[in-house]
């Protein structure tokens, strides 16, 4: 056994679904799936059934956070341009603001002129998260040249999206990025396959996207599972919702990519705690760690899975690498497939 240890990782893109459709997911099962997958913090997205866009909804969901969740856990805002006046209220209690330029989950579009009037009002000094993909980028772009605020764009899935922000980013735009497991171990071929299980947003790519973000992951700030459950019953239905999990699978394929030689450990500990601490101020802990058996080889069943909708695109595939254990703050939280932490056990945080 080749055993090592890596500071807690970090999902700075989470959606666990609590309040209004905690059938697909709860805090406690998400932050379970979370320690499984060695991720100690994550944030978690404002897109719930009824969008988190005030500091009555904010306060609600960290209550029920607080009381079940057993890795630290902590929130982004929302706005579909309507809620400017609450911004300062809230703008220490959460990492950043999440804006919608195309459809997806719960469909919370807000257009260019909303877009400029929410940069302008936005107070903090945490970024502003993006979901805008093909068409929308030079819009996003437009915007944040004249505001000069700080930007993480989710998501990036192919070379056209990439390589506009990498000349952002040249020219000095306040511009990071961050990429999904999924756009970089699945690419269209696998929707063949995967039926409804690979109804994703943004869709899946061609191999030579993929094959462009691999080759440019140093422009690439983060990794982001973008875990998004969804029922087997909602994924087999007439109208399958966007969304696949990854909080318990990001790891091993990125371990398994290490020993593939497609990258290094130091680029896993980059994507995945160095620049998302930096990047939305994220508190960090040296007694916060994991202990990862690099060479043990296994395969993803949907069965072991701790994420309430017991499924996975990636079920099936052989990977290199697992999570033996998890230390939270000093107490060890995970070991072995066990669960070891007392619901309500993980820290509710905020920006440091």
């Amino acid at each position: 056994m080749s055993s090592i240890t890596l500071p807690g990782l970090i999902d700075i893109h989470v959606h666990l679904r609590t309040p209004g459709q905690m059938h697909k997911e709860d805090f406690l099962t998400g932050t379970s799936a979370a320690l499984a997958g060695g991720f100690t913090t994550i944030l978690d997205m404002p897109n719930n059934k009824i969008p988190i866009t005030t500091p009555a909804l904010l306060e609600e969901k960290i209550k029920l956070a607080s009381q079940t969740a057993v890795c630290d856990i902590g929130f982004h805002f929302g706005s579909l341009g309507d809620n400017l006046e609450e911004f300062k209220a809230i703008k220490d209690q959460v990492f950043g603001i999440k804006l919608y330029l195309n459809a997806t989950t719960g469909n919370f579009l807000i257009n260019e002129k909303k877009l400029k009037e929410i940069y302008q009002a936005w107070p903090g000094s945490q970024p502003i998260l993006l979901h805008c993909e093909g068409e929308t980028i030079p819009m996003a772009l437009k915007v944040i040249k004249t505001t000069k605020k700080k930007t993480h764009i989710c998501h990036v899935s192919s070379k056209e999206e990439l390589s506009q922000i990498i000349k952002a980013k040249s020219q000095g735009l306040p511009i990071t990025c961050g990429v999904t497991p999924h756009h970089l171990f699945l690419t269209q071929e696998d929707t063949k396959k995967l039926g409804p299980y690979g109804n994703m947003k943004p869709f899946l790519k061609t191999k030579k996207d993929l094959d462009f973000i691999w080759k440019n992951l140093k422009f690439v700030d983060l990794i982001e599972s973008d875990h998004a459950p969804h029922t087997k019953e909602e994924k087999e239905s007439e109208s399958p919702p966007f969304g696949v999990p990854g909080l318990e699978t990001t790891l091993p394929l990125l371990l398994t990519a290490v020993s593939e030689n497609k990258l290094t450990l130091d680029d896993v500990i980059r994507l995945l705690h160095k620049n998302p601490a930096k990047i939305f101020n994220i508190p960090t802990d040296d007694k916060t760690y994991i202990e990862v058996d690099l060479d043990e080889e296994y395969e993803i069943k949907n069965e072991e899975l701790k994420t309430k909708c017991e499924w996975s695109p990636f079920a099936g595939r052989k990977v290199r690498g697992r999570v033996k254990t998890v230390y939270l703050h000093g107490t060890k939280v995970y070991e072995d497939g066990k669960i070891l932490a007392k619901p309500g056990s993980g820290q509710v945080v905020y920006p440091c």
